[in-house]
């Protein structure tokens, strides 16, 4: 009743055109529709139903090809699933985003591909049923079981009777109710684990998939197939195969893939990129009150991040997997797109590919057009090279790691998909489409690239997929920037403060002491997730870093808070130990999710959390504690050397207290004042109140009022010696530069004002000396 059709109309009366029927049609994007609230969606009728003011029902077609949008945000649309076109389903979508921001991320630490579609990572299957008669039976027990006694709590325990097919218990709730977690008992544990995973999966897709009218009848809409005379293995629906979806999380040790199957209700995140290399960024008081479910409830300032790439400098390591990056093979097969370090092909090599039949069938479509089309042209017609997605150039015989190509912005090339999500964020915040509206940044998750000990490489592999850092280690992560072995570095070391050493012309601390305050100011959580390996054993390529916008984007802004998180028991500390009688520094890592973190929230999108994280990906010092032990030192040593050269350069004096003390602190261990990193003195300088009590953060509000003043002064002297000169008159009037020429002498008193000075203050204000 909060939002209505009405209101949106009477927001946006040259956007939308009432139809008779009651919805509305989007002049400016005519795919997509506006609906009432509280309509019901049905595919199998292909129908939209609304109840209109004075009871009367409204009926429309539900057509593909079109978003239909409610006014408060939500969109649904009709999708047809991947491996069976004849099958379709309805995908319903959030107004509420989430913005994952992921700075000072090092070469191959995921910055592109958070930004991708998880889809193409799935593995499609159908629904497994070992023996459907035994399974169907293990299910009905399953079903038939109290379940009120689970907990090791005794208080707990004989209050939650509910019925897993109950509609007081969600799917996730059933996934929860069959996951061993610590706040069982070992006895319940115990009996969830011996329970086949198959059955365990067949329960979840019959509570995915139940109806209320089927009361106790639910086997009857359940089967498989006859195969030769014998029950086969493919759960169907009303006599249609099940189809599931399956997601990889690393690598075992012979190089196979681990694969997990998807919660059946699972849908990718819808995503709009909004960065991926080079980002501008600022940070500003919020310009509107956050509306409900989304975060900044305190009204905090807030970062905004703009993409500065129209295209975007691409490595696609999963393309050497045919058929499993489905974006790259797209873009790869179109015409125009710049390529690096593919091997060049001929007409023949198109014509051999497609006489092995099971290699071109892995490839996805737009790739398998382009081998038929070249293979069909004579072997003299231009062009005379093309390249395939999964054959990087041969350089001294063997494959290059550092293929590369130039992607367009999918925000650009999928306008239709951008245009919805924008309006959609603007509905749920109840102005018009066309007012000024940029979201702000939800999640900051650096990435950080790990690999196991090599031939002149040292080994970084002592972070977990998921670590919350405070500012100090926070900024002990962003100022050394540490790589491992990447395909696009020689080797490891540092990239430079926030990883732009290579681009920097100003000394870095100035970039520092700006970034420090854009944190410090803001209240963000310091996330960092791993690409390339868990552990020196476990190799995961990037297959974290696409899975945590999935993550972030399932949890309340409340659920992500890290210090929600800590008191919960969700995220554990590191601490410091001793290995071969010498110090391990590894509370220098922070805080790490754990097996309470993996169950809860990743049950939010696998059917098995419990299983995805193994105990030696949640600790990787259990894979090998030499290693980790030797890592950290890499680590305290990179500190080190890095904080040193900010000695040596002199940029120590230019560093904001808070960050010259840490600075001090990595390269010998203490601060002048005698403060370590667990100083409870030196750690309240990194607090937002410190900061804005401090003298040092007034004097740099002082030195951006005073450069806003000089701007000005310098734009009026230049206006008036423009106008004074006679042979500018005619120019000067045509360009109303008198107007112009008041209203920046108004604006300029403005900028004299305390009341311009406190506006200043949540910003991070400007560097008082650059040298």
């Amino acid at each position: 009743a909060d939002y209505t059709l009405e209101d949106v109309l009477a927001r946006d009366p040259d956007r939308f055109e009432l139809q008779p029927e009651g919805h509305a049609l989007d002049r400016a994007q005519p795919h997509i529709v506006l609906v009432p609230g509280g309509a019901d969606y049905s595919m199998h009728d292909q129908t939209i139903i609304w109840t209109n003011a004075d009871g009367s029902k409204q009926t429309i077609k539900l057509l593909t090809g079109k978003v239909y949008i409610t006014p408060n945000g939500y969109r649904v649309y009709a999708k047809h699933r991947e491996m069976d076109h004849t099958q379709w389903h309805l995908i319903g979508v959030s107004p509420i985003s989430t913005d994952c921001h992921k700075p000072a991320t090092v070469s191959g630490g995921g910055k592109s591909e958070i930004s991708k579609s998880i889809a193409d990572a799935f593995v499609f299957g159908n629904a497994y049923s070992a023996d459907f008669d035994a399974d169907i039976l293990a299910v009905q027990e399953l079903l038939d079981t109290d379940f009120a006694d689970r907990f090791l709590d005794s208080e707990r325990n004989g209050k939650d009777h509910r019925p897993v097919l109950s509609q007081e218990r969600s799917l996730g709730s059933v996934i929860k109710l069959l996951t061993p977690r610590s706040e069982y008992t070992a006895e319940y544990n115990d009996f969830l684990r011996a329970l086949p995973a198959h059955v365990k999966e067949l329960l979840f897709t019959v509570k995915r998939y139940y109806k209320p009218e089927w009361g106790d009848d639910w086997r009857s809409h359940f089967s498989v197939g006859i195969m030769n005379g014998r029950l086969g293995n493919a759960v169907r629906l009303e006599g249609e195969k099940i189809l599931v979806n399956q997601l990889r999380v690393g690598f075992q040790p012979d190089g196979s893939w681990r694969l997990f199957s998807l919660r059946p209700d699972f849908s990718p995140a819808i995503k709009v990129q909004t960065e991926d290399d080079i980002t501008a960024s600022t940070v500003c008081a919020p310009f509107e009150k956050a509306p409900a479910g989304f975060g900044n409830q305190g009204g905090l300032p807030r970062k905004y991040v703009m993409n500065c790439e129209q295209l975007l400098f691409q490595r696609p390591d999963d393309a050497i997997h045919r058929g499993y990056d489905k974006q790259a093979e797209r873009d790869l097969s179109a015409e125009g797109t710049f390529i690096s370090n593919f091997e060049p092909l001929t007409h023949a090599d198109a014509r051999e590919l497609m006489t092995n039949a099971q290699a071109f069938s892995e490839y996805t479509e737009p790739m398998q057009d382009l081998i038929r089309r070249v293979a069909e042209m004579a072997d003299d017609e231009s062009p005379l090279f093309w390249i395939a997605s999964d054959q990087p150039r041969l350089v001294n015989g063997k494959p290059s790691k550092n293929p590369r190509y130039l992607q367009r912005r999918p925000d650009v090339s999928n306008p239709k998909a951008t245009a919805a999500a924008d309006l959609a964020s603007k509905l749920v915040r109840k102005l018009s489409s066309s007012a000024f509206a940029p979201l702000s940044v939800d999640v900051v998750a650096a990435g950080r690239r790990n690999n196991p000990k090599e031939k002149g490489v040292p080994p970084l592999s002592v972070y977990n997929p998921l670590h919350f850092m405070e500012l100090p280690e926070l900024f002990m992560e962003f100022i050394s920037s540490m790589t491992g072995k990447s395909p696009s570095t020689t080797g490891a070391g540092s990239e430079g403060a926030l990883t732009k050493g290579p681009f920097n012309a100003l000394p870095p601390i100035v970039d520092l002491n700006a970034n420090f305050l854009a944190y410090a100011l803001t209240g963000y959580d310091g996330w960092l997730t791993s690409a390339g390996y868990i552990g020196p054993k476990v190799r995961v390529d990037h297959d974290i870093s696409m899975l945590v916008p999935e993550l972030f984007s399932r949890m309340w802004p409340d659920e992500r808070r890290a210090s929600n998180l800590i008191a919960d028991g969700y995220l554990e500390r590191i601490n410091d130990f001793e290995f071969d009688g010498k110090p391990v520094l590894a509370s220098r890592l922070g805080y790490r999710m754990n097996e309470r973190f993996a169950t809860t929230f990743f049950g939010r999108i696998f059917l098995h959390p419990d299983v995805v994280f193994t105990d030696d990906m949640l600790r990787p010092e259990e894979q090998d504690l030499a290693t980790f032990a030797e890592s950290m030192g890499v680590i305290v040593t990179t500190h080190q050397r890095v904080a040193q050269s900010y000695f040596d350069d002199g940029g120590i004096e230019l560093a904001v207290p808070p960050l010259r003390g840490l600075l001090e602190i990595m390269a010998t261990g203490r601060t002048t004042e005698g403060w370590t990193l667990s100083s409870p003195e030196f750690r309240e300088q990194f607090t937002r109140e410190s900061v804005l009590e401090s003298d040092w953060y007034a004097a740099r509000l002082d030195a951006k009022q005073a450069a806003d003043i000089g701007h000005y002064q310098l734009g009026l002297e230049k206006i008036r010696e423009f106008t004074a000169a006679p042979q500018n008159a005619q120019m000067s009037e045509r360009l109303d530069l008198a107007s112009r020429m008041a209203e920046t002498e108004s604006d300029l008193l403005q900028l004299n004002t305390e009341t311009y000075r406190s506006l200043l203050v949540g910003t991070i204000g400007r560097q008082v000396n650059f040298s």
